[in-house]
């Protein structure tokens, strides 16, 4: 069986120091792969501390920072192997991280997407928020994982090794066939940055493609090292763009739930002010507005989708749990194996 080639891509953006320190074990641990390193017109000296420190290598130097999902969708297209590995700045992989995951694509032609598992770099018996040990949504398009619901992580004690489908798969270590994402238009460039890899993987689910965790393989997150957690404008985007991927992507008529959707993220600003985190209430209603500014070309995006084909034609439901907002706050159920 021939093994398609995997081009591991990392976009960077002033971080020089994260190159470093996690460059080198990408480097070491992938040596059948292509490495790229896709500067987002960075001011800082990254670019020539690559080309002078890691010769093999590859620079690709887009014009200006457009954030995540652009900055990809201009690399990309300059990147030929047949399997692109999307990886963070901020990820120490491990020894034969790529096998498990070369040969799920070489068994496997309808599977598109792939994520490995996520642990915290930091506290490396536990899972890192972005990702753990793959990605579902509720109904209402509230994401949750294997390994983390909200803040709650949970330890790794192998629970989750093994392979199966999920919804999503994380941006901080995302491989892709490259003949899918062109053909579902790489990212959407007006999320900037946070959940454009939920939004990717729905497109890829309406049009009949798998996505798959493989926990037989491991990387080690960071998270948080470009845009901490504490940030409220990440607390902007990740509301704004969620709102953005359901207006997209929900079967059916949205206006119902987009409109219950709302009501929630009024209850999770509320929840902030009691947290005494005023900006984070204050980027919540942001969120709302710059939703709203979007709306009409967002709504133009649904008809395109559907138009060619994008519209649930996998005959299965995007969801397996109503509401995890119910199941976290309400009914106190914190882990997955719980639900």
């Amino acid at each position: 069986m021939n093994k398609e080639k995997i081009a591991i891509v990392i976009l960077n953006w002033n971080g020089r120091d994260l190159l470093e320190k996690f460059l080198p074990s990408v480097i070491m641990h992938s040596e059948n792969a292509v490495i790229y390193v896709a500067d987002n017109a960075s001011t800082d000296d990254s670019v020539a501390f690559i080309a002078s420190n890691f010769p093999t290598v590859k620079i690709i130097q887009n014009k200006e920072n457009g954030g995540y999902a652009k900055g990809y969708n201009e690399a990309l297209k300059q990147v030929d192997e047949p399997i692109y590995c999307l990886l963070n700045s901020d990820v120490e992989v491990t020894e034969h991280w790529l096998d498990p995951i070369q040969s799920v694509f070489d068994a496997e032609p309808k599977t598109a997407i792939i994520q490995p598992k996520i642990l915290d770099y930091n506290n490396k018996n536990y899972f890192e928020y972005a990702g753990a040990a793959g990605g579902f949504i509720d109904k209402y398009g509230f994401p949750y994982c294997r390994g983390r619901i909200f803040n709650t992580i949970e330890k790794d004690n192998g629970q989750y090794d093994d392979v199966m489908e999920i919804f999503w798969a994380s941006g901080a270590c995302f491989f892709i066939r490259k003949s899918v994402f062109e053909s579902l238009n790489g990212f959407d460039e007006s999320f900037f940055a946070h959940m454009e890899e939920i939004d990717l993987c729905w497109r890829a689910f309406n049009r009949g493609h798998i996505v798959k965790y493989v926990g037989i393989s491991t990387v080690y997150h960071v998270g948080g090292a470009t845009l901490n957690a504490t940030n409220p404008k990440k607390t902007y985007l990740n509301f704004r763009n969620s709102l953005f991927t359901l207006t997209k992507n929900l079967p059916g008529n949205i206006f119902f739930l987009i409109f219950t959707r709302l009501c929630l993220d009024g209850i999770a600003g509320i929840k902030f002010l009691t947290e005494f985190k005023p900006k984070h209430t204050m980027a919540v209603v942001k969120s709302h507005f710059g939703f709203y500014a979007q709306l009409q070309p967002m709504l133009k995006q649904r008809q395109r989708l559907k138009k060619i084909g994008n519209d649930s034609s996998s005959g299965h439901k995007y969801y397996k749990i109503t509401s995890i907002v119910w199941l976290y706050f309400v009914k106190n159920l914190r882990n997955f194996h719980d639900f």
